[in-house]
Order: structure tokens, then C-alpha cells, then sequence
């Protein structure tokens, strides 16, 4: 059990992500498990006595006594912390160790239901204000923020996609990414894949950030910086781009799977990783699992799914069925009713009539995939 230990001046806290959600309260902590599950990058923190026994599991750390010993541990060791506390509460506990707005981290108040996310401290690039708003518009709360400097309404490299669930591939130039987009520079902006609605301001994107529809075009344009959205591995020719560019990798890859009774996470892993990479798909790019009803309990997918924090959808010999598939099988259909479980179950949950994959048996899995499609 992760267990943080509030005696003396440093606690013990084990960080694993850029960013701290904190709850002292009931309600707070269900709060915060769910914000938890929509937003990466985040080390969760709650009282002991409300502990629900997956806490080591899921990497929640556990703490005693008063939040006030924790916060100048995590002032220290995080970009930006979210606080499920009472605004004057936050105010109180954090102004003692403070210390000036190039080093504190962005800091953000949640109330308990989660109706509003206060920007309270703005810290270094990437902080608080747009911090706020990206938990706003996972929570549907309303954001508040009270700077009148910090509104740039330009895209936060760091946070850029995180509603969606995008992935960086790499953190290694979030930095001189975010620079170049500060300041102006020339940015292209690439996206063969994932949710079209990024950018959200009143106003029309700056003349210096620009959309492309392929690498090599970017290339072409030799801009300062670049945004690359897809879920594809790059070839060593396009790998230029990322000289100083950040690779986002979206949510949009559905794996269709069968498997034989008992088949373990490993051989289900192995195949899943093996027909990826044939097909250049970051395995970042996964969605979800779909598969038949009579699969719902099978262990082996279960723990795939559960090791991912993949999304797992089991549909029913009749919905697959009713989906027109090129390979129909009258031996599945004898033993489970549908006349094909991976190839119909990638199609439902794509939304895709054709898929990257059609059907691949290998072993004990069967496997299709499937691209969801924002056009």
C-alpha cells in the first residue's frame, strides 16, 4: 500500500506523473477517483479513512493527519496540484510556501461537487489557468479564472488533447515546444487522426500556428516547431518533424478480439503487440477491446484491459450479427451464435465500415482493428 507518511518535515511521496489531485472529504475523494480515470498525469492523494482497498492497485497514495504537512512535499515535486478543499482553506495552507511565480506550480480549488475549478495560483508554462479550463470541460464544471495576463488563448503544449485522452509520445520537447508557440514562432500543426474540436477559443487560431494535412507538407514549410496528431508510427523520413515537435498520440484504435477459453493476458498482449507494430499503430493510439457477451468474464482480457486502463465493450451474438463482415463463420457461429466476434465487434465500436485489419488468427486470439474516424 502507498502509504505517505506526514511525520517530521518530508513526507514520503512517490511522484509518477506531473501532476497532484488532493481530497480530504468523502465526497471529494469520489470526486477525485473519477477525475482521476478522465485525466492523465495525475498522483492521487486522499485521507486514510477513506480508503477502498484498490488504492495499491491504482497507485493512490494514502495519507494521515493534516493535508497542510503534505502540500510544501508537492509544492516541490509537481507541475501543477489540484485541491478538493475549500478555497480559503488553499489560501491559508499555501502562503507560507510560496515563493515567486517562475517556480510555485500552477494550483487549482475543486468544491466537492465538482460545479466549479478555481484557478488560484498560475505557475510556470502550462499552468493554472489552463489547467482550470481543461478540468472544467472534463468535469463539465465552469471554469474561474480571474488573470487578465494569462488569457494567450493559445494552445497549451502540455495539456494540448487531454480531454480526448491524448497521449504524448515523448515529453522530451514539451519545453521548447511550449516556447516556440509562446512566442510566436512558426508552428505547424498536424492531425491525420483524433477529435477535430482542439480549438476552442473566441477568436480565429494566431497566423503563426497553422494546419497542415501531412508531414511532408509541414517539412516543406520548415516551421519552428510542430504538433503532429496521429496514431501511425513514424517513418524515419518523417521523423525530422520531431526535431522540435511533440507527438500526440489520440484514442482512436479498436481491437476486435476472440480468444479460446482461458487464454492468458501474455499471448493476448503478445498478438496484440505484434500485429501493431505489422500495422505501424502505436499501441498508445488504443481505445478499447471489443469482443462478444460470451467473453465478458474471460480473465485474460479482463487483465489486458485493466493493465491499459483500455476501454472493454461485449456485444451480443445478435448485434454482431446485424453487422455485414467479409469473413462470416459457420464453426464460430455453432459455438457462439455469431457468425464472427472480432472483425463485427471492430466495426460496432469503431464505427468503421472498413477496418486497418480485417481478421488475423494467431494462436489461441483472433484479432481485427478497427480506426474510430472524427471527420
Amino acid at each position: 500500500m502507498n502509504h505517505v507518511l506526514l511525520e517530521g518535515s518530508v513526507p514520503n511521496v512517490v511522484t509518477r506523473h506531473d501532476y497532484a489531485l488532493v481530497a480530504i472529504t468523502k465526497h471529494g475523494v469520489a470526486l477525485a477517483r473519477k477525475l482521476q480515470g478522465v485525466f492523465q498525469q495525475t498522483d492521487l492523494y486522499y485521507m486514510k479513512k477513506f480508503e477502498k482497498g484498490d488504492e495499491s492497485a491504482k497507485h493512490i497514495q494514502l495519507f494521515e493527519g493534516s493535508v497542510r504537512l503534505l502540500l510544501p512535499a508537492l509544492f516541490k515535486e509537481y507541475k501543477g496540484i489540484i485541491l478538493i478543499i475549500s478555497l480559503g482553506a488553499v489560501v491559508r495552507m499555501i502562503a507560507p510556501i510560496l515563493k515567486d511565480k517562475k517556480t510555485d506550480p500552477g494550483v487549482v480549488v475543486l468544491d466537492d461537487k465538482g460545479q466549479y475549478a478555481i484557478s488560484v495560483l498560475s505557475g510556470h508554462l502550462g499552468g493554472a489557468n489552463e489547467l482550470t479550463k481543461e478540468i472544467a470541460a472534463l468535469l463539465g464544471a465552469t471554469p474561474v479564472i480571474t488573470t487578465a495576463s494569462d488569457v494567450q488563448k493559445t494552445i497549451p503544449v502540455d495539456l494540448f488533447g487531454k480531454r480526448f485522452g491524448w497521449v504524448w509520445d515523448s515529453a522530451e520537447k514539451l519545453t521548447p515546444v511550449s516556447a516556440s508557440v509562446v512566442n510566436e514562432e512558426r508552428v505547424a500543426i498536424v492531425q491525420e487522426s483524433g477529435e477535430k474540436g482542439w480549438w476552442e477559443q473566441d477568436r480565429p487560431m494566431p497566423a503563426h500556428l497553422f494546419t497542415v494535412p501531412s508531414i511532408a507538407e509541414a517539412l516543406q514549410h520548415k516551421p519552428d516547431a510542430a504538433l503532429v496528431i496521429t496514431h501511425r508510427l513514424l517513418t524515419q523520413e518523417e521523423q525530422g518533424i520531431l526535431t522540435n515537435g511533440v507527438l500526440y498520440r489520440p484514442k482512436v484504435v479498436i481491437l476486435g478480439i476472440g480468444c479460446n477459453r482461458g487464454t492468458s493476458q501474455e499471448e493476448i498482449q503478445q498478438v496484440i503487440e505484434e500485429t501493431l507494430t505489422e500495422l505501424r499503430i502505436s499501441i498508445k493510439s488504443v481505445k478499447g477491446i471489443a469482443t462478444i457477451n460470451l467473453k465478458s468474464d474471460e480473465q485474460g482480457l479482463l487483465d489486458t484491459v485493466a493493465r491499459f486502463n483500455w476501454d472493454f465493450t461485449c456485444y451480443t451474438p445478435e448485434q454482431l450479427n446485424e453487422v455485414t463482415i467479409e469473413d462470416p463463420s459457420q464453426t464460430v457461429y455453432k459455438y457462439t451464435g455469431a457468425y464472427g466476434v472480432s472483425e463485427p465487434a471492430a466495426k460496432l465500436a469503431s464505427g468503421a465500415s472498413a477496418l486497418e485489419l480485417v481478421k488475423k488468427k494467431s494462436g489461441n486470439v483472433t484479432i481485427s482493428v478497427g480506426l474510430i474516424s472524427h471527420e
